[in-house]
């Protein structure tokens, strides 16, 4: 059986080892991203950010590379984090930089 020591609960909690409980433990932590939450974007506003067709970034959201990440929301419904497009953005121009380095 895996159990946890005291103190990697405690960690895990986000408290000190020995520390004393706090009354508010009980209450479940929000996690850390959905404090920093983000307004998301649609396929159009990707579309106009990476100057391309919002049916490119519905086809690159799903079957053709590169894939976009995406954040797929009820009856086909695509969202997309800022933060992620401008990965995808960083990747993209470090992949062609290497590719112009070796040529």
């Amino acid at each position: 059986m895996n159990r946890l020591t005291t103190d990697e609960v405690a960690i895990r909690q986000g408290t000190q080892p020995g520390q004393a409980a706090s009354p508010d433990d009980h209450i479940r932590k929000q996690p850390r991203r959905a404090l920093e939450a983000e307004p998301l974007l649609t396929a159009d506003d990707v579309a106009k950010r990476l100057n391309v067709s919002t049916d490119w970034v519905w086809d690159h959201s799903s079957r053709k590379q590169p894939l976009l990440p995406v954040i797929r929301v009820g009856d086909g419904t695509l969202r997309y984090r800022p933060s992620g497009i401008e990965a995808f953005i960083d990747e993209r121009e470090r992949i062609s930089s290497k590719s112009r380095r070796a040529s």
